[in-house]
């Protein structure tokens, strides 16, 4: 497809890696094969809380085809899994941070702890002779609940965490919100569970470790979104190695959802064992074990006071948190129910006064760390659903409530540290409004009630902070990490290019949309433009993808690239046009002396720079290949409304999601086709979380009983309606795209907005309450409650 007057942005492109998606050519982790290949398989921990007495591998070490068993005791000199962010509690303490190790020293803390490893000739060998270790366990009591596990007496996890306890943190002008309170006219309180829930991306995670002994270096296939931070973490902080030694490949990955940013045990325990075994040695997790391992998201309980004055506007806010880190502290865990949750608690409103704290728990589970949205999903739910119940309370519209308290002078500083550089909230409203025919509304629930179903709409309106940034704040934040971006732009002799991106694709189109920046920049055709990513050995660096982060960071990176390809392709063609510098104009892929028709194209200027007969080498360097490191001055604030509208069968507690309309403002969009599948994707995995996900625990056992898709209930296609999507634009004001990002949007607003239209069709049998996921049976057992009380 060609450009159009302002090139390829805003341009409905074909996603140019579909076609070896679509054509079985996608190369994935699982799809790499290394001569004399070993396979690995992990004894886990059937427990959730046991101390290992011993460990007998005596049989399984002579089982067929078995070269190597390793458990805790052999590591050795390995360190443990790391914590990139250091929480401080509100005394002034450090937050806990037990050791996380490789494979289980001691003591096993959740089921599926990571106990054996056992390599073997082929994966099912390994998987005979990982049944034949014999680990004797004394079983202690668990904990589930992240309340519980705070409660005095509960079961001790870890020695170095008195009572549970990792931090007690707190945002916020507690003074401020209690004075407010004091003179409220009305308070609404509320108490929240938000669900846990299980990842489950489409590709299960795989590693794929080598070992030379020539150079004594690694190489590790892995299923990450940020190969560059899997290499400084497993390197620097794990396995003392020289950063150099190991490369990092990310190849395709199918899905992360956040689940694949961490460093896991595994492919850290596969790099150790590959110089011992001295052969290549690959993991891929059974389904079962993904459910048991993956970092699982979310897992607040939540009590909410919002104040208000006689006419509805919002005075202030009061929450208080308990949130689960699960067994061990993943890599970002501690940061999700802090920095990424309170700061979100302002939304879109004016409230003068905010102050929440949060208690983080550890329990006898799977580590909890970012999903999808990581942290806004929890914050917008608390908001949108005090919002509405404030609304019922003081008998005001929904969309009323919120317009009389929305922000509209920009920029807004916040009361929990963010500062909104930009937004129009009033016309995402009305734009969500107009596709989800509000005014027509009241005739179909008429019309439903003859039927006898229950019609319900529910409005949520969301903001997000994205684009993480920037480091020093971050770093004063406790980040352990920078939250910058590289690219490498390189221009090929003939005028081609290829570009290096820190950022990492596992769905979202990277190699299209980076791809029509390029094009549009440079003026050339977006088929001359290649994308490379996922690999350490080629990408200077980069932190990889999540937070909706790519394309406002990561492709701001690649324009100041850009801008330096183009400066200095200004040099070279003052030079062949005998002009001044300052009278080149770039334009279209010509460079232009200014007021005349005399020109040299873009592929003339590559070319003169690796072909430099007629060139200045005193004053320039032959080549054009520009690097830029990109850090973010703020983070970029998407929003929107989303409103869903229900009905319900009353018999049997079915909820049907009639209507789902969602208008979002993500500044300037660079590819509207993919920023529409983004935000379809995100509103299934919202609707999920609302109506059907649950990852639920034994709360004796702690055995996981959502172990598989028997009882974890995923959604499918009928399960959601034909979304109506628009977008408006107010240009984010901190990057030279003006992009916010889109890929986590649909899962933050789709959630409250769900139960919310539950709770407003629920409203006429006199249910006031309903905690996700609104199951058939939580549905009905509501409508059965509320009729005996009545």
């Amino acid at each position: 497809m060609g450009a159009n007057e302002s090139g390829y942005i805003g341009q409905s492109l074909r996603r140019k890696e579909d076609r070896r998606f679509l054509t079985g050519a996608g190369q994935y982790t699982d799809d790499v094969t290394l001569p004399h290949q070993t396979h690995a398989y992990f004894v886990r921990s059937p427990h959730a809380h046991a101390k290992i007495r011993s460990i007998d591998t005596s049989k399984a070490a002579k089982a067929p085809g078995v070269v190597a068993i390793y458990t805790g005791g052999d590591l050795e000199g390995v360190g443990g899994l790391p914590c990139g962010w250091l929480i401080t509690s509100v005394d002034g303490t450090p937050m806990k941070e037990p050791p996380h190790p490789v494979l289980a020293k001691g003591k096993v803390r959740h089921v599926g702890d990571q106990v054996a490893l056992v390599v073997a000739e082929t994966r099912n060998q390994a998987k005979d002779a990982a049944e034949l270790v014999d680990v004797d366990y004394e079983v202690l009591p668990a904990v589930t609940n992240p309340v519980e596990a705070l409660a005095p007496g509960a079961p001790q996890i870890h020695d170095e965490a008195p009572g549970n306890h990792c931090y007690t943190w707190a945002l916020g002008d507690k003074g401020a919100v209690d004075a407010a309170f004091a003179k409220a006219a009305h308070v609404t309180k509320l108490d929240l569970v938000n669900n846990r829930l299980i990842p489950n991306a489409i590709e299960p995670r795989a590693a794929l470790a080598s070992h030379s002994a020539s150079d004594d270096s690694y190489t590790l296939y892995v299923t990450s979104q940020n190969p560059h931070v899997e290499r400084l973490l497993m390197a620097a902080f794990v396995l003392g190695l020289p950063e150099h030694k190991l490369r990092v490949i990310a190849p395709d990955v199918g899905g992360g959802f956040g689940s694949k940013i961490y460093l896991y045990a595994e492919e850290t325990a596969l790099v150790w064992a590959s110089k011992r075994v001295g052969r290549p040695i690959k993991w891929v997790a059974e389904r079962s074990e993904s459910f048991l391992t993956d970092a699982h998201g979310r897992d607040h309980v939540t009590h909410a006071e919002l104040a208000l004055d006689k006419d509805g506007r919002f005075l202030a806010m009061r929450v208080n948190t308990t949130a689960a880190m699960g067994a061990y502290l993943s890599t970002f865990a501690s940061c999700i129910p802090t920095i990424l949750y309170a700061t979100l608690l302002a939304g879109q409103y004016t409230t003068p006064a905010i102050h929440c704290e949060v208690k983080a728990a550890f329990t006898n589970t799977a580590p909890v760390d970012a999903y999808r949205g990581a942290g806004r999903p929890e914050a917008t739910y608390v908001v949108e659903r005090i919002v509405r119940e404030a609304a019922v309370e003081m008998g005001i519209a929904q969309d009323e409530i919120r317009r009389r308290n929305f922000i509209r002078t920009f920029p807004y500083q916040t009361p929990v540290a963010l500062m909104y550089d930009t937004g129009n909230y009033d016309q995402t409203l009305d734009g969500a409004s107009e596709l989800a025919d509000v005014k027509g509304f009241t005739a179909r629930k008429a019309e439903a009630a003859k039927r006898g179903k229950l019609r319900g709409l529910g409005y949520s309106s969301y903001i997000e902070a994205c684009g993480l940034a920037p480091s020093n704040i971050a770093g004063a934040l406790g980040a352990r990490a920078g939250l910058f971006e590289a690219g490498q732009v390189r221009v090929n002799p003939t005028g081609s290019v290829t570009v290096f991106t820190g950022s990492h694709s596992h769905g979202q189109g990277h190699e299209t949309t980076f791809a029509q920046i390029v094009a549009t920049r440079l003026g050339i055709p977006v088929d001359n433009v290649d994308v490379v990513h996922g690999d350490t050995g080629r990408v200077a660096f980069g932190m990889g993808t999540y937070g909706s982060r790519s394309l406002a960071v990561g492709g701001t990176a690649i324009v100041k690239a850009l801008d330096k390809i183009v400066g200095k392709g200004r040099k070279i063609a003052a030079h062949l046009l005998e002009a001044a510098e300052s009278d080149i104009e770039f334009k279209d892929g010509k460079f232009t002396v200014a007021g005349t028709d005399r020109s040299k194209t873009f592929g003339e200027i590559a070319l003169t720079a690796y072909v430099p007969h007629n060139y200045p080498l005193d004053k320039l360097e032959p080549g054009l290949d520009e690097t830029a490191f990109y850090d973010p001055t703020n983070f970029t604030f998407p929003a929107g409304t989303h409103i869903c509208e229900v009905e319900i069968d009353p018999d049997t507690g079915v909820v049907e999601v009639v209507r789902f309309s969602a208008c979002d403002d993500f500044g300037n969009i660079v590819n509207p086709m993919i920023v529409e599948g983004q935000v379809h994707g995100g509103l299934t995995q919202g609707i999920g979380q609302a109506l059907l996900e649950a990852c639920v625990y034994d709360p004796e056992s702690g055995q996981l009983l959502t172990g598989s898709y028997m009882d974890y209930a995923m959604p499918r296609a009928d399960d959601v309606p034909s979304y109506q999507v628009s977008t408006r634009v107010t240009p984010c004001t901190v990057n030279p795209l003006g992009t916010k990002g889109c890929g986590e949007a649909g899962a933050i607003g789709s959630p409250p907005a769900l139960i919310n239209a539950v709770l407003d069709a629920l409203a006429p049998v006199g249910v006031t309450h309903l905690d996700m996921p609104a199951t058939p049976h939580r549905v009905w057992q509501a409508i059965q409650s509320a009729k005996a009380a009545a």
